[in-house]
């Protein structure tokens, strides 16, 4: 039985662009569709399940970094990789600050793009879905419950959103407890060895961490800072 192919959906303003992207990846086995714009993305992904959602950072109109920050504020989980041609570190900061999983800067090798695009769909793999069994024992923190196999983290029983990037740091974190984690370690737990993320990326995948789980992000008490080294996960809440 064949597999399905994962999902693709590429938004760029540019036609070459988005030529060759549709070629490329077609090629390497995955299904693609191209937008060259957001204009119709929301009802793209609500009608279809796609897997990864690429997306032009500079675009008239709407631009990829005002439509990452309006899909994570309604909810939107599919994994994103930003495409920026600026080429500033601060563009792509930001850009996960939005809620992008990956960057990646033009002019860019495609074979480069497919590796991030593998990476990010090895890692939904990894932490992925499936029915509550008994090996998914959760990891229970103050009011939260994280169920590692499904994908899921609970707040009182309720769902709560994140995307993958920020599922895959705290899984990696739950999975040490009471263990202080160095960036480079983290990055490696998280998203493997070939993933290319900075320190700093690290750092905003935490800040917004906090954003959800702490009562107070200022004042941690799960996701607590090991200063000059990295972070350390303790779910009793409890100051080291």
């Amino acid at each position: 039985m064949t597999e399905p192919k994962a999902k693709i959906i590429a938004v760029d303003d540019d036609a070459e662009m988005r030529a060759l992207l549709q070629r490329y990846l077609t090629d390497q086995g995955l299904a693609v569709r191209t937008e060259a714009s957001t204009e119709r993305l929301d009802k793209l992904l609500a009608r279809e399940p796609f897997d990864v959602l690429v997306l032009d950072l500079m675009m008239p109109g709407e631009d990829g970094l005002a439509a990452c920050r309006r899909l994570r504020a309604a909810g939107e989980t599919i994994p994103i990789i930003m495409l920026t041609a600026r080429g500033d570190p601060v563009d792509r900061i930001v850009g996960l600050e939005m809620g992008a999983d990956d960057y990646l800067p033009k002019p860019f090798n495609p074979r480069e793009l497919l590796a991030r695009i593998q990476a990010l769909l090895r890692r939904q793999a990894m932490h992925g879905g499936g029915p509550r069994t008994v090996a998914d024992t959760p990891v229970a923190f103050g009011p939260f419950a994280l169920y590692p196999q499904r994908r899921v983290l609970e707040r009182a029983g309720q769902p709560v959103e994140l995307t993958s990037g920020e599922f895959a740091l705290l899984a990696a974190l739950a999975a040490h407890p009471n263990r202080p984690l160095g960036r480079e370690r983290l990055i490696e737990l998280a998203f493997g060895r070939d993933c290319e993320s900075s320190d700093r990326a690290v750092d905003v995948q935490v800040l917004r961490l906090r954003r959800v789980v702490e009562t107070d992000p200022a004042k941690p008490r799960y996701i607590q800072t090991v200063r000059g080294y990295g972070y350390v996960f303790v779910p009793a809440g409890e100051p080291r």
